[in-house]
């Protein structure tokens, strides 16, 4: 390796770190900015996350900075869907916004795309790398002319999702509106297949991102990520609640599983009546999950559910190492970082085998016990022999804990993840004689 080689390999880089949306409290894609950049300025890199609304969280650590980049914020609350007054309008980007939406579109991803390349064409030279977190949008494409090789992480296709929700549907409105909603994605499938450096965080989004998106599995590249362990850890001192299982539901889609645990929750109760679920996330006032929770007698006074939101990390850390188990009941997961915190704060898993799942939650029986995705009576039978072994609950606790730590931490994502952008401003330096030749192998 040259001198100057070798310099590269050792010096810090500028990151820009991109989000078109940061909620770390609904959603995975805030909780992998915050964690990633945090990680990534512990390496000694500097790291500047460009974020649309809502805007991330991010901890305040030497090396990162947020730049906000606003957008018309239509889907903010307390007032969803909302028609911006006309001064709030600031250029073409905010009407091809808007329009999308009155048209039952979801127009982030292209236009917080369309933004960051203005953003970042007028400050060209300022990054040696731009990290996308699953935009995808066309303004992307765009990235060779902002004078920074682009690395772009998808945690799973969306694509996913749409079918899995139009699955669901129950009428043929409600397909066509999903169809509308989810018509983004088409764009998300004609980027990726253009990006020429792509992370993803298990080998089932790897397989799932080859199949639905079509990218060349040699610009594809399994970086997984992983539980923040110094939250998330084993506590003497807190007491087991009995009965108390725990899951997270950051929305109310089909693929999260919440009707099917529910159920299972009903049965359970027949044989562990103080078994009862705290659900990370906001209570549902209709749909499937309201459905069922009328449907098994769950709701009202009856104590045996109840839904807490808005908690930090260590509030979360402290209610799930409080349970005597944690349950993932998902249907899909493209990671599944709730099965990663639950094991690395010590507590025994019940686990569907959907999607990633398996990767992070390991063999049934020796860290976790795994059930089959959408089966409710697999998850009662499962839920009620841990609650009621108490020998099985230390064994999975211990062993779920240990695997963490070999194998799904930040700092461990970190490295990774930085090894592939200096991989990407390398093959960005190279003679495009050598990229060919490279790309051929």
């Amino acid at each position: 390796m040259s001198a100057s080689a070798a310099h590269d390999a050792e010096r810090p880089l500028r990151i820009a770190l991109l989000s078109y949306k940061g909620n770390p409290f609904c959603g995975g894609q805030g909780v992998y900015v915050r964690h990633l950049s945090r990680e990534l300025a512990a390496l000694g890199h500097r790291v500047e996350v460009i974020g649309g609304q809502p805007y991330p969280v991010l901890d305040e650590v030497p090396g990162v900075t947020l730049t906000e980049l606003p957008s018309l914020d239509l889907y903010r609350q307390p007032d969803p869907f909302r028609t911006p007054a006309p001064r709030e309008f600031r250029d073409a980007v905010d009407v091809l916004e808007v329009a999308t939406m009155w048209t039952g579109g979801f127009p982030e991803p292209l236009t917080f795309s369309l933004r960051a390349r203005r953003h970042l064409a007028a400050r060209r030279g300022a990054f040696d790398v731009i990290h996308d977190n699953q935009t995808l949008g066309y303004g992307l494409l765009a990235a060779r002319r902002l004078g920074a090789p682009l690395v772009t992480t998808i945690h799973h296709p969306i694509t996913v999702d749409r079918r899995l929700e139009l699955a669901a549907a129950t009428s043929r409105r409600r397909r066509a509106s999903l169809r509308r909603w989810y018509a983004f994605t088409r764009m998300q499938r004609r980027v990726a297949r253009r990006l020429p450096s792509v992370l993803t965080v298990s080998e089932s989004s790897r397989r799932e991102i080859i199949e639905d998106f079509a990218v060349a599995p040699e610009r594809l590249h399994v970086v997984p990520i992983g539980a923040d362990t110094r939250v998330f850890h084993p506590d003497p001192a807190t007491p087991r609640v009995p009965g108390r299982i725990v899951t997270t539901a950051s929305a109310d889609a089909p693929l999260k599983g919440l009707p099917q645990l529910l159920e299972a929750l009903a049965k359970v109760r027949t044989e562990h009546p103080g078994a009862h679920l705290v659900v990370v996330g906001t209570r549902p006032t209709n749909g499937p999950v309201a459905a069922a929770l009328d449907a098994f007698g769950l709701g009202g006074a009856s104590g045996a559910v109840e839904f807490v939101k808005g908690i930090d990390d260590a509030e979360l850390a402290e209610l799930v190492r409080g349970a005597e188990v944690a349950c993932v009941p998902s249907l899909y997961e493209g990671f599944c970082l709730p099965a990663a915190e639950a094991m690395a704060a010590g507590t025994p898993l019940v686990a569907t085998t959907g999607g990633a799942i398996p990767e992070v939650a390991g063999p049934d029986g020796e860290t976790c016990l795994a059930v089959p995705p959408g089966d409710a009576g697999a998850l009662a039978t499962a839920l009620s022999r841990l609650l009621g072994d108490g020998t099985l609950r230390d064994r999975l606790s211990a062993a779920g804990r240990e695997r963490v730590l070999r194998r799904f931490t930040w700092e461990q994502a970190a490295r990774g993840t930085a090894e592939h952008y200096r991989a990407a401003i390398a093959a960005r330096r190279a003679p495009r004689g050598v990229q060919g030749a490279k790309s051929a192998c």
